[in-house]
């Protein structure tokens, strides 16, 4: 009780990436640029998604609630990450650390299912196209979306609430934001049961919606390969490799902080990962999606041109 007591009274420091860098200017000027990326394109796709009636479609839904959780992820780290740096103020109180993290697993968990329930929607629509309105109907995708939400945000409130209950000897989490594996090598008390439980967990929580999603993309490819035409082909390569180009950066970081020992990788590579998965991949995702999908870039001309030029509009 003693080490809790001190633990809340005292919060703990956060020494990231930039702390640890050796040219910080540039990597803060770097994260920052980064960061306006990601506010900027998932913002954008947002509002285009939201405003273009042609988008209003299970695909785009879902695209939608992905660009929602890259925003509110990258912004639960990277401006605090940001400031603390430039007022050179790392601190950060035991309840923020638990709601930073209980937001950041929440969302990462969320963005897990719902790549899984993307998978399923490219399957239907590439091979069942006939039947796509009928298994994609509004309800079943607002039961999607609510499902990685409310299954996400109940394991990340049972990691949080265990985690935290730990009594703590050290402060100082030598990582960007509170985590488990970095804040479990603080505690004054024995965690390898825990860490073999957090290591379960997340295989299990990681690994069914990948075995779905590369299920659904083997059904793709097969069906994909037996098209007559050529271009109908080429738009379902097109519109796949771009959502395995997602899926592909999203498990390979989580994979790495949460299925492998932590004697794999050393805090240094978990800073650098974690700037992966909180801020480039953030970024990245909307880019990935809207450069190369044409109905996004049709209706982003459409939004843009209605609003820049309204009296144009009836012609």
């Amino acid at each position: 009780m003693e080490h809790w007591n001190s633990s809340v009274g005292r919060g703990f420091i956060l020494v990231g990436i930039l702390n640890d860098s050796g040219s910080p200017e540039l990597l803060c000027a770097t994260i920052t640029a980064l960061y306006m990326l990601a506010l900027a394109s998932n913002g954008l796709l947002l509002l285009v998604i939201t405003m273009d009636v042609r988008l209003h479609v299970p695909m785009y839904l879902l695209l939608g609630q992905l660009s929602l959780m890259d925003l509110l992820f990258t912004s639960v780290v990277t401006p605090k990450a940001l400031v603390d740096y430039l007022r050179r103020e790392n601190s950060i109180s035991f309840g923020g650390c638990a709601l930073q993290m209980f937001l950041a697993l929440t969302l990462g968990g969320a963005e897990d299912l719902l790549l899984a329930f993307m998978a399923y929607d490219r399957y239907v629509a590439i091979c069942h196209p006939l039947n796509y309105m009928i298994f994609m109907r509004p309800r079943v995708c607002w039961f999607m979306v609510a499902t990685s939400w409310i299954l996400a945000s109940l394991s990340a409130l049972g990691y949080t609430v265990y985690t935290m209950n730990y009594p703590f000897c050290k402060f100082q989490i030598r990582h960007l934001l509170c985590e488990i594996p970095p804040l479990l090598k603080l505690a004054c008390e024995d965690t390898s049961r825990y860490e073999l439980m957090v290591y379960v967990m997340g295989v299990s929580f990681l690994i069914p919606p990948l075995i779905a999603i590369l299920a659904s993309y083997s059904l793709i490819l097969f069906t994909v390969l037996h098209m007559p035409s050529t271009e109908g082909r080429k738009k379902a390569l097109v519109t796949c490799s771009s959502h395995l180009t997602v899926v592909g950066m999203f498990y390979g970081a989580a994979t790495f902080m949460y299925v492998l020992p932590s004697s794999f990788h050393s805090p240094k590579q978990d800073n650098i990962i974690s700037v992966f998965y909180t801020i480039v991949t953030p970024a990245l995702n909307p880019l990935i999606y809207s450069l190369r999908n044409k109905e996004v870039m049709g209706a982003l001309r459409r939004v843009l041109g209605k609003h820049m030029w309204p009296t144009h509009s009836t012609v």
